[in-house]
This record gives C-alpha cells, structure tokens and sequence, in this order.
C-alpha cells in the first residue's frame, strides 16, 4: 500500500507547479469547449434564464452581446464541471493511499451533482422568493424596468454561490488529505464559521430579507458539519492504520 503522500512527498516543488498548470490549462479548454458548444443554444439559455422575470430592456448597443457571451461563459463551464472536478481530483491524488484512491473515486460525479444540485436549489427555490421580494418592495409607488445586465448578474449572484457552498464537503476532505486542516481545528472554529455563512450570505445575496438569507447560510452550516463528520472518519481510519 502506497502511503500518504509518498508520491507527492517524491516531487519537487516545481513539479508540483508544472502539475498544477497543466490541470489549470486542461480545465480551461474543457471551459472554452463547453463555451462553444453553449454559443449554439444561446438562445435557449437566455430563455430559460430570463424566464421568471418576463420582458427585459438593454440600454447600451453592445449590452445584449455582451450578456450572450457572459451566458456562455457560464454555461460553459458549468457544461465543462466534470472535468474541471476530474482535473481537481487527479491533482490531489498523489497524496491519497491505495485505499482512499479506491472510495474517493466517486469525488468526481458527486461533485458534479451537488454542484448542478446547489444551482437547481437556487434557481427553482431560492431566486424566485428573491426575485418576488425585490420586485414587489416598492410597492405601486414604483414600476420595476429591468435590464439584461442587472437581471442576469442578479441570477449569477444567486445560483453560483449555491453550487460552490454544496461542494463544501469535498473541498474540506480535500484540504484535510493534504494535510492543511484538522477535525478538531474545525471543530473549534464552528461558531465562527455559523456566524460567518450568515455575514457571507448577507453580502452575496442581493435581498436584505432573512428568508433568502438563510437559504444560503443553513446549508452551508449543515454542509459544514457533513464535512466534520466525513473528516473526523477519514482521521479515525488513519490512526488505525498508524
């Protein structure tokens, strides 16, 4: 059996860099092919995208392009996520033994479904609750006109977060494999981390109400607490071994 971080504790900084660039420069063109791909149902993006709100206005010529592209982008590498987690996990591995090689194999789908999970929780719960409050707030006194770039910005602030946050547990296991926290560290930081998601998601997103709030933050503290658990089992596995 391989032990941890043999292979890793092998390579050279150096190596460590030119590993790191090639996943980057793999991941970036799995992003700009799925960006491609996106440009030729633009169109169907934009539609469902700009569903719930219903008529939008552009104020600028170049406004409408630049959304489109904005879209693509993001849709792009949404599409790409698979290889991008792919990439992320095959950099990690080298600090893994044969034995979390074998479970951690699964990394890469999970990933991805608590990935598009985060985003489909937002855009089918989370949005519309902020959508409705922020269109209704000024009451008849005031008749919401929105544009493109404010809508579809609006919608980025919203899901994206949620597809990062649910992917919590495996950027913790990750961070615990190479060895940069520990269970009990965390553990001693859990107050601060229930009072940090409710500041965070004060600042990411873009409704003051405490509903909206904190569908992005008890999420994210009960993700927190999976990851405790999930490492606190990887670290009794360890000892045992030891």
């Amino acid at each position: 059996m391989t032990a941890p971080g043999e292979a890793a504790g092998d390579m050279p900084l150096t190596g460590h860099l030119a590993e790191l660039r090639k996943r980057i420069l793999y991941s970036l063109a799995a992003v700009l092919a799925g960006t491609v791909i996106c440009l030729f149902f633009i169109q169907n993006l934009i539609s469902l995208l700009t569903a719930p709100a219903g008529h939008l206005y552009f104020a600028r010529p170049a406004e409408v392009f630049v959304i489109y592209m904005k879209t693509a982008v993001i849709a792009g590498f949404i599409l790409a996520s698979p290889v991008v987690f792919f990439q992320f996990w095959r950099f990690i591995l080298p600090a893994m033994t044969d034995r979390e090689r074998t479970w951690t194999i699964l990394f890469v789908p999970l990933s991805v479904a608590l990935f598009l999970r985060g985003i489909g929780f937002s855009y089918f719960l989370v949005m519309p609750q902020s959508l409705h409050f922020l269109m209704a707030f000024g009451g008849e006194s005031f008749t919401p006109l929105l544009s493109m770039e404010s809508y579809l910005e609006f919608v980025l602030l919203m899901i994206l977060p949620f597809g990062v946050i649910f992917n919590m547990p495996f950027l913790m296991t990750a961070l615990s494999l190479a060895g940069l926290v520990q269970g009990k560290t965390l553990k001693k930081g859990r107050k601060f981390v229930i009072l940090g998601s409710f500041i965070l998601a004060a600042v990411i997103t873009p409704t003051p109400d405490i509903l909206t709030q904190s569908l992005l933050a008890l999420p994210a503290i009960g993700l927190y607490e999976i990851s405790l658990h999930f490492i606190g089992l990887l670290e009794k596995a360890k000892n045992r071994r030891l």
